[in-house]
C-alpha cells in the first residue's frame, strides 16, 4: 500500500473528478494557470519571510532602545 499525502487528501476533497483524472495519469488542461499560481505561491511565501525577518528587527531595535533608555535613566539618577 503506498503513502498518501496531506496534499493528495486536500485534492481529493476540493475536487474529486480532478484527483481521479490524476489517479489515471491524465494531465491537466490548464498548465498556465497552474504555473502562474505556483508562481503566486513562491511570491507569497518570500513576502511572508521578508514580513517575519522585519517583524524579528523590530523587536530587537525596540529591546535595545529600551536598553538604551534604561542605562540613560540610571545614568541620569545616579549622578543626580
Amino acid at each position: 500500500m503506498r503513502p498518501i499525502r496531506a496534499s493528495e487528501i486536500g485534492s481529493y476533497l476540493y475536487c474529486r473528478r480532478a484527483w481521479w483524472y490524476r489517479q489515471q495519469g491524465k494531465e491537466s488542461l490548464n498548465q498556465a494557470e497552474l504555473v502562474a499560481g505556483t508562481e503566486l505561491h513562491r511570491r507569497h511565501g518570500r513576502k511572508v519571510l521578508v514580513a517575519s525577518l522585519q517583524r524579528g528587527l523590530a523587536f530587537l531595535a525596540l529591546l535595545m532602545a529600551c536598553v538604551m533608555l534604561t542605562a540613560f535613566g540610571l545614568f541620569y539618577f545616579l549622578s543626580g
